[in-house]
């Protein structure tokens, strides 16, 4: 019997649905920024998946929950699970610490782009003579 015609889908928990068998696991999501699985992400830190969940828990780590209740993150996840990791044992701060760093080298960012905006601004504005 081929994989269209069997009566069960393995995985989707929904009797007489078809199954498709692909040689990749596909993830399903809403399209959207968060890709990463929680599994991806903690594999690619090289961190348990329980301290990159307590980070989401923290707010040091921007995720997404699905239907089922997994995480799902963003691509620049684990850049962003290093610069805590880097904050943590470099500076031997506490995650409450390290949330308002974050949060400071943040709007640091934002004020010089807009810095950066408003010079480009005011060049192209000024005539030369």
């Amino acid at each position: 019997m081929r994989a269209e015609q069997r009566p069960f889908a393995e995985g989707t928990g929904q009797p007489g649905t078809r199954a498709a068998y692909s040689l990749v696991r596909v993830y399903r999501i809403s399209p959207g920024p968060y890709q990463l699985p929680l599994a991806n992400v903690a594999g690619r830190c090289g961190l348990p998946p329980e301290l990159v969940g307590r980070f989401v828990a923290l707010g040091l780590v921007d995720a997404e929950r699905d239907a089922r209740g997994r995480l799902w993150f963003r691509p620049s996840a684990p850049a962003a699970i290093a610069r805590v990791q880097r904050l943590r044992t470099g500076l031997g701060l506490n995650y409450a610490a390290i949330g308002v760093v974050l949060d400071l080298l943040d709007r640091i960012e934002r004020l010089e782009i807009a810095l950066r905006r408003s010079e480009q601004a005011a060049k192209e504005q000024t005539p030369w003579t």
